[in-house]
């Protein structure tokens, strides 16, 4: 009986792979920016040219370092939002080269999700 060599490897087709293009790079960081008014938000560039927005109550901070924030391992944005008494808050954070549109939306949630008081 005679076995067939079997290549090393594996044989398939880029359809059957379905490639993709993805999106890559930081992008621009004025789709994540644009989203604040001046009249909810205060907005604040610091010495190094980081950028830090909080709402006027104090609960939501949204920090852009784009350089990566001081601390940390490639942080390039943050998201906090401050809980109540008995509801605890969140934080998000991306790194310096995650596409300002993937920032951009997940800010535009947590705007839609807050309301006025």
């Amino acid at each position: 009986m005679t076995v067939a060599p079997v290549a090393p490897g594996f044989s398939t087709t880029v359809k059957a792979l379905r490639l993709r293009e993805w999106q890559l790079g930081p992008g621009q960081p004025t789709l994540v920016m644009d989203q604040f008014s001046a009249e909810d938000f205060h907005l604040i560039v610091d010495d190094r040219a980081d950028v830090h927005v909080s709402s006027k109550d104090g609960r939501f901070y949204l920090g852009w370092f784009p350089l990566g924030r001081p601390g940390t391992d490639g942080e390039g944005w943050t998201i906090a939002v401050t809980g109540t008494a008995k509801v605890p808050g969140y934080h998000l954070s991306f790194d310096t080269e995650t596409p300002a549109d993937i920032v951009a939306a997940a800010v535009a949630r947590v705007l839609e999700t807050s309301r006025r008081v």
